[in-house]
């Protein structure tokens, strides 16, 4: 499926009333995780209040033990200090790399920002080499401007 066939389901998923914001999210890293082939994870993570680390929200995919992500650590905490996305063509090559899954060749994380403050961000792993372009930038950046309307 296409970025632009998958922004109106994205937009549905966020519209639905008396669904739960961390539902929603759930859905939403599963549609995109069942439906864009290189996307093998898909998760949130979140400022966790005015503490300097980063909490695991929903996310699809294998489980990880990296449910707590200081602030410049990997390249979660990277983009939590600063503000900025970050593609990662082959995670072998960095040096501050949380390490998931043997399996992950790359990854991007694209903050999200409410009232101009970052208060979390999306984070894909692919098992596939150089995976992420900048339709992939742009398409998760519609998304986390989608989803921070709901804080």
């Amino acid at each position: 499926m296409t970025f632009e066939e998958l922004k109106p389901k994205v937009t549905d998923i966020l519209h639905h009333e008396n669904t739960l914001i961390d539902d929603k999210l759930l859905q939403i890293c599963h549609l995109l995780k069942d439906n864009i082939d290189y996307y093998d994870w898909v998760g949130y993570y979140f400022r966790n209040g005015e503490k300097e680390e980063l909490i695991l929200g929903p996310y699809a995919g294998e489980a990880t033990d990296h449910t707590v992500i200081p602030f410049g650590k990997g390249i979660c905490g990277q983009v939590a200090v600063s503000n900025e996305n970050f593609v990662v063509p082959d995670v072998n090559a960095q040096d501050n790399y949380i390490a998931c899954s043997i399996t992950v060749k790359s990854e991007i994380v694209v903050p999200m920002f409410v009232n101009g403050k970052n208060i979390g961000q999306i984070d894909i792993d692919s098992n596939v080499l150089d995976a992420f372009n900048e339709a992939d930038e742009r398409f998760l950046e519609f998304v986390n401007e989608n989803v921070a309307k709901l804080y």
